[in-house]
C-alpha cells in the first residue's frame, strides 16, 4: 500500500485543487451525514504519529437561557433541565421539568410538572401560555398536558419519530415517575403525542397521588431513574438512566443502564450496562452508595447518524451531601448499546462556583444543536450539598459552545521527532479509517490550521486498504483550507467499490498546526 514519499510530493505539486470550504449558507447537516470524528477510535482505529487533543466548552455569557419564574408560577422554585430541546422549522422547542413553590401541597410528586418554552434564536426564550393545564385556579401557564391527570414528573425527554404511520405518535416522551413499594422507587412512564403539548400514557393507567401504582409498572419492579436519554437504533427505542443495582458484575453506586423496546409501549425487562466508569470497578461495600466516583442520570445522546455522542453526570461522591458534586463527562457509541470515553476520566463541564447559578452540580439535557459557527450544548443545575435540609430554588437552563463540531482533533505529536533519548527521524503524521459505505467520493474536512505550508493529503482505498486508482497516489486530494465543511476533490475520479478506507497524511513544515476534527462523507 505505501507510496514512495518523493513521488507523493511530487504529485501534490501536480494535483492540488483550490477548494475552498463551504460557506455558511452552503453547509449541509452533519447529523445526517456519516461523521468520523478525531476521537471515535471505532471509526479511526489506525494512526501513526497523532496525538488527541479534547476542547471543553465555555458557558455563553447569555446563560442561563432560561431562569425561574414567579413566585406562585408553576416553576417558581425550579426550572430543571433534565428535559429535551428540538429544532424545527426555525423555531426551538423546550420541554423541561417546572417545581412550582406551593408549600401547602402535601403531595411532594405533584409540585413536579413537564412544562414547556420556545425560542426564534435558541437564546431568548419565552413560556407561552398554554391553557391546557389549570395551577392554582389559572390555566395562564406554560404545562403541557399529560392526559388530563396530575402526574409527578422528575425527569423526562422528548424526541420527534417521523418514521411513525400514526400522527398521533409524531412525537415520544419518557418520563421519570414514581411508585410505592416499602418506599419510593422509581419507574418508567411513556407518553405519545401529536402536536408535543398534549400527551398520552402509552397504557392506560391513572396516577395515584400524582404516582405510578405498582400494578401498572412497564418495567420490573426496581428503582430505576429511566430518563437521562431517549434514543433510536436498530430499530429499537432505548431509555437510558441510572440505578445502582449490579449487573452481572457489583459495581460502585449509580451506573448508566439502558432499557428497550420496539414499539415504545411495551419494554423489555432486561437491561444492559451502558457505561461504568473506571474507579466503579472498586466496590465500596454495602451502605456506601453516595461515595465514590459514579456516573449520575445516565446519558444524554447526540444522534449523529453512524455514531451516539453522549454526555453525562460525573458524580463526585462523599460520606455526606454536603461534601458531593456533579459535573459532565462526554462519550460515544458505535452500537447504541456500549458507551465509552474518548479520554479517560475527563471532564466536558464543570459545576460552577459557589454563589454562581450552577454551582455544586450540573445537569445533563437533552439540548444539542450546531449553529453557524458553533455547536451548542444546553445544560441545567443542581447543586446536590443541601440535600436533605430545607429546600431551597434551584436550577435553570444553562448554555456551552464550542467551534462547531470541534470537541476533539487529532494533531501532530511533535515531540515523538527529531532529537531525544532515540535520535527518532521525521516520522510520517497519518490515519486510516474503517471501512466506510460509500456511493459517491463525497467527503469534507473540519479542520484548522491549514495553510501553504500545512496540508492534509487525502487517498482513498478499498476495504483491504489497497490504493484506489484515481483517488491515490500521483491522484490524491490535498486540503489547504481550513473550514468546518471543506470539500476533498480528487482529479482522475472514477467508480467506487462501495466500501472504501481514509488515508489522511498530515504534511508541510507547519504540519504541527493542524487540527483535524472530523471527516464527513455526505449521503
Amino acid at each position: 500500500m505505501s507510496i514512495p514519499h518523493a513521488f507523493c510530493c511530487a504529485a501534490i505539486a501536480a494535483f492540488a485543487l483550490a477548494v475552498p470550504p463551504l460557506s455558511a449558507d452552503e453547509r449541509f447537516d452533519e447529523t445526517q451525514a456519516t461523521t468520523l470524528f478525531a476521537f471515535d477510535s471505532v471509526s479511526i482505529p489506525h494512526t501513526q504519529n497523532l496525538r488527541l487533543e479534547m476542547r471543553q466548552p465555555v458557558r455563553h455569557a447569555a446563560s442561563p437561557v432560561l431562569q425561574r419564574g414567579a413566585p406562585g408560577s408553576p416553576d417558581a422554585l425550579g426550572v430543571q433541565f433534565y428535559g429535551s430541546i428540538l429544532r424545527e422549522n426555525g423555531r426551538w422547542r423546550m420541554w423541561y421539568v417546572a417545581f412550582d413553590d406551593d408549600a401547602d401541597n402535601r403531595v411532594a410528586s405533584a409540585r413536579w410538572r413537564a412544562a414547556y418554552a420556545e425560542s426564534d434564536d435558541g437564546l431568548t426564550w419565552t413560556k407561552p401560555e398554554l391553557g391546557l393545564v389549570e395551577h392554582r385556579g389559572s390555566r395562564h401557564n406554560n404545562l403541557v398536558d399529560l392526559g388530563g391527570q396530575p402526574w409527578g414528573v422528575v425527569n423526562l425527554k422528548v424526541l420527534r419519530d417521523d418514521a411513525d404511520p400514526d400522527p398521533a405518535r409524531r412525537y415520544k416522551m419518557t418520563t421519570h415517575v414514581y411508585f410505592r413499594h416499602h418506599t419510593r422507587l422509581g419507574s418508567l412512564l411513556p407518553f405519545v403525542s401529536a402536536d408535543g403539548l398534549r400527551w398520552t400514557p402509552v397504557k392506560d393507567v391513572k396516577p395515584q397521588r400524582s404516582e405510578l401504582r405498582r400494578q401498572d409498572l412497564l418495567l420490573p419492579g426496581v428503582h430505576i431513574e429511566p430518563s437521562g436519554g431517549l434514543y433510536q437504533w436498530g430499530g429499537f427505542y432505548y431509555a437510558c438512566g441510572q440505578n445502582a443495582l449490579p449487573g452481572v458484575l457489583t459495581y460502585q453506586g449509580r451506573v448508566c443502564r439502558l432499557y428497550r423496546s420496539r414499539d415504545f409501549s411495551h419494554w423489555e425487562p432486561t437491561s444492559s450496562i451502558a457505561f461504568v466508569r473506571t474507579p466503579q470497578f472498586e466496590y465500596l461495600g454495602a451502605g456506601r452508595s453516595r461515595e465514590g466516583e459514579q456516573c449520575h442520570e445516565g446519558i444524554s445522546v447526540w444522534q449523529r447518524r453512524n455514531v451516539l455522542l453522549g454526555v453525562y453526570g460525573r458524580w463526585h461522591g462523599a460520606a455526606e451531601w454536603r461534601d458531593v458534586c456533579v459535573d459532565l463527562g462526554f462519550v460515544l457509541s458505535n452500537d447504541g448499546l456500549n458507551f465509552r470515553e474518548p479520554k479517560q476520566e475527563w471532564t466536558l463541564l464543570e459545576h460552577g462556583a459557589d454563589a454562581a447559578w450552577d454551582q455544586g452540580g450540573l445537569l445533563q439535557g437533552q439540548g444539542f444543536e450546531n449553529v453557524g459557527d458553533e455547536t451548542r450544548l444546553y445544560y441545567g443545575a443542581w447543586d446536590p450539598r443541601p440535600t436533605g435540609g430545607p429546600v431551597r430554588p434551584r436550577g435553570g437552563v444553562g448554555l456551552a459552545v464550542l467551534p462547531r463540531d470541534r470537541f476533539g482533533a487529532l494533531a501532530v505529536d511533535l515531540a515523538r521527532e527529531g532529537p531525544g533519548n532515540y535520535q527518532l527521524p521525521r516520522i510520517t503524521a497519518e490515519l486510516v479509517t474503517a471501512p466506510v459505505p460509500v456511493a459517491r467520493p463525497d467527503f469534507f474536512l473540519n479542520a484548522e490550521g491549514l495553510g501553504p505550508e500545512a496540508a492534509l493529503r487525502v487517498e482513498l482505498l478499498d476495504d483491504q486498504e489497497r490504493p484506489l486508482a484515481g483517488y491515490a497516489g500521483a491522484q490524491a486530494a490535498v486540503v489547504r483550507d481550513s473550514g468546518f465543511q471543506t470539500p476533498v476533490r480528487w482529479p482522475g475520479a472514477v467508480t467506487l467499490p462501495g466500501r472504501v478506507c481514509v488515508r489522511i497524511v498530515f504534511e508541510g513544515e507547519r504540519r504541527g498546526d493542524i487540527r483535524l476534527s472530523a471527516i464527513y462523507h455526505r449521503p
